[in-house]
């Protein structure tokens, strides 16, 4: 075995390499090579429908353009977002549901489930950590002096009974609360 073997074998190596790329290889002719990597799975219907998130920065137009698909599922299906928050709000109030009630609150389920835009990861109740975001929240509204603010069952609570009945403090605390938010993202 000497420089002519190798030589050899550095030319079939190259003719094979060269080959992959070769138009006969791309209109499907040639050899099949074996490769270790496992092929490209398909995209699934879930994925191509997965629904938006929001981020901590979204902005009220960014919002407006994911809400796109959610409005037309449902007026796909015959209504409207005012219908929506009409059915909502119905149930909320604890109306009896119709029978077109019925049909209305079942759209917006589906429409909702797969189109509506889930909420920042950090606020989401799917992270198991949201709720420690929460708290650096309202512990980061707090050093900035607003008051009777707690993490609630959805999120930041501000309270108005008691003797801190301030709803300049409220108010204050509600254009604080992105703020906050942003700082304690960009801390973790």
């Amino acid at each position: 075995m000497g420089r002519n073997f190798v030589l050899a074998v550095a030319a079939a190596a190259l003719a094979a390499t060269s080959a992959c790329g070769s138009p006969q290889a791309a209109r499907g002719g040639g050899a099949k090579v074996a490769t270790l990597a496992s092929p490209a799975a398909e995209p699934s219907a879930s994925a191509a429908a997965q629904r938006p998130r929001e981020r901590l920065d979204t902005t009220p137009e960014e919002f407006e353009a994911m809400m796109g698909p959610f409005r037309k599922c449902l007026k796909g299906r015959g209504y409207d977002e005012l219908d929506a928050k009409k059915a909502a709000d119905k149930v909320t109030s604890g109306t009896e549901a119709g029978p077109g009630q019925q049909k209305l609150d079942e759209a917006f389920r589906v429409c909702e489930a797969q189109y509506y835009p889930l909420p920042p990861w950090e606020k989401d109740p799917a992270n198991p950590e949201a709720r420690d975001f929460a708290v650096a929240v309202v512990k980061c509204l707090k050093k900035k002096g607003v008051k009777l603010v707690e993490v609630g069952s959805d999120g930041l609570s501000y309270s108005l009974g008691g003797e801190h009945n301030d709803s300049r403090s409220i108010s204050m605390g509600m254009d604080l609360a992105p703020e906050c938010e942003r700082e304690v993202a960009a801390a973790r």
